[in-house]
């Protein structure tokens, strides 16, 4: 397995100190920074400093001098031991450093090398840096001039993605493991094809209890997760000596759901030296889209409306392997959570959402007007992009209530239709508006609520009418599954990204615009 598998990046922490010195000293004999000055600069507010990390040895180190708003930064050192050279982790330390300091607002990323330093100065000429000036004898030790030189971080960025992605394998093999909820899956994708999706469901028993009971889910992960695994290698006809990396649910979901599948992935993943990436589940619905037979897959920028019983969020996703922007999202309950409380209402059974669905076949949607929540004048400034299903469920209970208390029998198919016709009304009306308040033509509908029919016939007539193009994962692949969580970690490989530390841990509220968790874990 090649050594990158084995070696992450990360941020550099104090208790690092004694070896980012030794590396420092190894790298410039002559010029090295003492202890004092490496302290002072980790324990800078204006500095970052990131180290490679192999087999718990720190063997390279990079620091950036960014202050906040300054419009500008400066490499203060980038080293790696000898003989860990040629591997390519200067560029990737470089990546991590130059994305932080764009984040503080630095446009511009200066840095100082040896005028006989050849290979350097060919490396950041390659990324797109430009010799600015010369500075006799700055490296007093050597009697050696330095080579200032600058680079437009954008470009740079840019510029290194296209290296990293060069180098990573054409068509990985990825292992995906999905734990967040009450199904666990296993999925396996090489590239963009689809070979494994394997999927057992505590559904039935959570039914008991009309909703998901998170002790419950957590022990049927337990029971389940050896037998998905092994169902999924047998049905992509590979082993686990075939894999390029794995792929996990690192968050958000329910905690201790998410923990069975982030130990059995860390389990693997030491027992076969094997790459690891924690990743964002809601930015694996939008990868899931990568898996479509039909049609080309989505491009980006595009707005993403994630709807599931414990989410619904309106998303700016620019990639699926860096940063995205939180548009808007629920400010009460999930979409399917509504659907799930009025399945309860009607007296239908668990889950709620196909249950309403059948029980809307052949029901009038327009025979009750319930309340779109957050649409009115009043409420576009500060949640334009928001959602609320409480006033509607309020509605319809109390619509439900009405032919109860005169004794007459409830219209449970019109309820339903109508209540289905809400809720994707409200959807496809702040989708839209976000499609074009940002002059974005793509849509992508993902979520376990994505698989309703009149969310998914209304997208279509909306989207076709505004000329948005619409995309909506394979009906198998809307709800929680391990194959969007392979195809989101083949992403993270071919695009040069270092694996996650393998203690990073399982984060119930990962937000949104993680696309993959590069943090360990403070506890232990």
């Amino acid at each position: 397995m090649p050594t990158m598998y084995s070696t992450a990046i990360r941020p550099a922490t104090l208790a690092d100190l004694d070896e980012i010195v030794a590396i420092d000293h190894a790298s410039f004999p002559h010029d090295s920074w003492s202890e004092q000055a490496v302290r002072a600069e980790l324990e800078s507010e204006h500095t970052g400093y990131w180290v490679v990390e192999r087999a718990g040895r720190v063997i390279g180190a990079l620091g950036i001098l960014a202050a906040q708003g300054a419009g500008e930064a400066d490499v203060q050192t980038v080293a790696v031991y000898p003989e860990f050279r040629r591997g390519g982790w200067a560029t990737r330390m470089l990546r991590e450093g130059a994305a932080w300091a764009r984040s503080r607002g630095a446009k511009h990323l200066f840095l100082e090398v040896r005028e006989n330093g050849e290979a350097a100065r060919a490396l950041y000429l390659d990324l797109g840096f430009d010799e600015i000036g010369r500075r006799e004898n700055y490296y007093r030790g050597e009697g050696v001039a330095a080579i200032v030189m600058r680079a437009d971080i954008a470009q740079t960025l840019e510029i290194i993605d296209e290296r990293l992605a060069a180098r990573a394998p054409d068509e990985p093999l990825v292992l995906g493991i999905e734990t967040s909820c009450d199904e666990t899956g296993v999925g396996i994708v090489r590239g963009r094809t689809l070979l494994a999706n394997a999927v057992a469901s505590s559904m039935d028993e959570q039914a008991k209890y009309g909703g998901v009971v998170p002790e419950v889910a957590a022990r049927a992960h337990a029971d389940a997760i050896v037998p998905v695994l092994r169902e999924a290698l047998d049905t992509a006809g590979v082993t686990l000596d075939d894999l390029d990396a794995i792929a996990v649910t690192a968050g958000p979901g329910l905690a201790g759901a998410l923990m069975v599948g982030v130990g059995a992935a860390k389990s693997l993943s030491v027992a076969t030296g094997l790459p690891l990436y924690g990743v964002n589940h809601l930015v694996g619905h939008v990868a899931a889209d990568l898996l479509r037979e039909d049609g080309e897959p989505i491009e980006f920028p595009a707005v993403a409306l994630l709807v599931s019983g414990g989410h619904t969020s309106l998303i700016r996703v620019d990639s699926l392997t860096g940063d995205s922007e939180m548009l808007g999202e629920t400010i009460d309950d999930a979409a399917g959570e509504a659907f799930d409380k009025i399945a309860r209402v009607l007296g239908l059974p668990y889950p709620g959402g196909p249950q309403i669905d059948k029980a809307a076949v052949g029901g009038d949607a327009g025979a009750f007007r319930f309340p779109r929540g957050l649409t009115h004048p009043k409420d576009l400034g500060k949640h334009r992009y928001d959602f609320s299903f409480s006033g509607l469920k309020t509605s319809v209970a109390r619509t439900v209530e009405k032919f109860e208390d005169a004794g007459e029998q409830v219209p449970v198919s019109d309820i339903a239709a109508s209540f289905r016709e809400a809720v994707a009304d409200v959807l496809l009306t702040k989708a839209l508006a976000a499609c074009a308040d940002l002059g974005i033509p793509r849509l992508l509908l993902a979520g376990g609520v994505a698989a309703n029919t009149r969310v998914r016939e209304l997208a279509a007539q909306r989207c076709a009418e505004v000329g948005v193009s619409l995309h909506v994962p394979p009906l198998a692949l809307c709800t929680d599954n391990g194959a969007m969580i392979a195809a989101l970690g083949v992403e993270l490989v071919a695009a040069g990204k270092s694996p996650s530390p393998l203690a990073f841990p399982a984060d119930s509220t990962l937000p949104m615009t993680t696309a993959f968790t590069t943090a360990a874990s403070d506890v232990g």
